[in-house]
């Protein structure tokens, strides 16, 4: 009886000790795990400081740098920054508070990052002072206790602030500038673009998280059969009325990217509004199409499926980076009629050619993406607009010149406001009275502001998808 009774408490024991070996186990990979998304976290936020990079570009570098692979960091340290970067101007304007007299700015850029990300993770994601101590410790295991020393009392102010009250005390647009974490000069714009109310919504939007779509690409299979596929996965869509091909994603058991399916290029993760632009393009099977700003490659490659692989696309970009991104995309999309051409669109272009279809969507400020491209915002000014719409008047300049009589010129940008949409098809349509603008179909979002009606505008806000401008002009003569 005593001989069974000491064999019980050993299996007990022996219990215990694995069930401790375990949770111990498993709190040092989280803490590594956790450590190595906040030092990602930190470098990427440090690399968009000092290069104005775009926050993927950043996240890449900083992953190359550190040598990180793990997919778990680099999604935990994608969220850290994509939402530290959605609220910066609320963030800094809490921390400066708790700073004062000194401000972020007085501070080298790795306490600046980490200041940002406690501040997020303690006042939005959970207002906790255990959490708030444990936070710290970790900034100060990866930046060391000297880079943090200046700032160890600012960590406390900035959980016990109560901003709530100092926001009362500004004015009205500084309140909902903060509020919807938009820039001041972006606030007063939208005001006077579209009215307060309407303005409210389109700025309280760009701080969700826009809805994912995918193209369904029958150049690989029929849409039934991808459709099957992606439900094998464990990925469920649901099909938008009024796009040929576009989806909308409902549930992901697995990354998107990581599935069989995405590699097999069944898919390609593009915007609603992307998608119409292409359709309103409408490119005729075994015509000639010149693709401008080709890179990364979704219009080229949804206009090859659209033509089913029959006639041609010369695809122009100047960036060689992005041009490797589009030569591997175009092969795993199954396009084989598209060509690739390195040059500046804003330069004349190394083409003799007249082209039944010419697709044009230049660089812009992004101002209608801006929930899917936070740090835009915080590299944006009131001339950036401006500023853009000389480089893209040039591009539309060069772009004229080889669209033949009777094709078509399509126009598109991710932005939303006029300087780089109506203004500069205003501006066109008074130098090229050959070009008239024709309805663009099919019709989706709101007409065209200052008189085009024929144009198209799409807001996140009424549509579910990226601020998106399209015009289609036709070549009479």
């Amino acid at each position: 009886m005593c001989c069974h009774k000491g064999n019980k408490t050993q299996v007990i024991s022996s219990l215990t000790n694995y069930l401790f070996y375990k949770l111990v186990k498993h709190a040092k990979e989280d803490f590594t795990l956790l450590r190595e998304a906040w030092t990602l976290a930190i470098e990427a936020l440090s690399w968009i400081e000092l290069q104005r990079l775009g926050e993927r570009l950043a996240l890449a570098k900083a992953a190359r740098q550190l040598k990180i692979q793990d997919s778990k960091v680099v999604g935990l340290a994608h969220k850290l920054v994509f939402e530290t970067l959605r609220r910066r101007n609320l963030l800094d304007f809490i921390i400066d508070r708790a700073l004062a007299p000194h401000t972020l700015g007085d501070l080298k850029l790795g306490p600046q990052a980490f200041l940002r990300l406690y501040t997020y993770e303690t006042r939005f994601v959970r207002n906790d002072f255990a959490k708030a101590g444990s936070i710290a410790r970790l900034g100060r295991s990866i930046l060391g206790w000297r880079e943090l020393k200046d700032v160890e009392e600012a960590l406390g102010r900035i959980l016990s602030l109560q901003f709530d009250d100092v926001l009362k005390k500004i004015g009205d647009r500084e309140r909902i500038a903060l509020q919807t974490y938009n820039p001041l000069w972006f606030v007063k714009y939208c005001f006077r673009l579209l009215g307060r109310s309407e303005a409210l919504k389109f700025l309280e939007s760009t701080a969700q998280p826009s809805p994912i779509y995918l193209r369904i690409n029958t150049l690989k299979a029929s849409e039934e059969n991808i459709l099957r596929r992606l439900e094998s996965e464990g990925t469920r869509t649901e099909k938008i009325s009024q796009s040929t091909c576009a989806y909308r994603l409902l549930e992901a058991k697995t990354p998107l990217v990581k599935t069989r399916s995405f590699r097999e290029g069944l898919f390609y993760i593009q915007d609603k509004a992307s998608c119409l632009a292409t359709e309103i393009a409408n490119p005729a099977i075994g015509r000639t199409v010149l693709d401008a700003c080709a890179a990364p490659g979704a219009k080229t490659a949804y206009m090859a499926q659209l033509m089913q692989n029959k006639g041609e696309i010369f695809s122009i970009d100047y960036s060689k980076r992005r041009m490797h991104v589009w030569k591997r995309q175009m092969k795993r999309m199954g396009v084989k009629i598209a060509v690739p051409v390195m040059a500046d669109v804003r330069d004349p272009l190394p083409l003799r050619l007249s082209a039944d279809l010419v697709v044009l969507d230049p660089p812009c400020t992004s101002t209608g993406a801006f929930s899917k491209m936070p740090s835009a915002k915080w590299r944006l000014t009131k001339r950036s607009g401006l500023h853009m719409a000389q480089i893209q008047w040039r591009m539309l300049q060069q772009c004229a010149e080889h669209v033949k009589e009777g094709g078509c010129l399509v126009y598109s940008t991710c932005s939303v406001t006029l300087e780089e949409n109506e203004m500069l098809i205003e501006k066109f349509l008074k130098w090229h009275p050959e070009f008239t603008l024709v309805e663009t179909q099919p019709k989706i979002g709101l007409s065209g502001l200052r008189g085009q009606s024929e144009c198209q505008r799409l807001y996140p806000h009424l549509h579910n998808c990226n601020g998106f401008f399209i015009a289609k002009l036709l070549k009479t003569g």
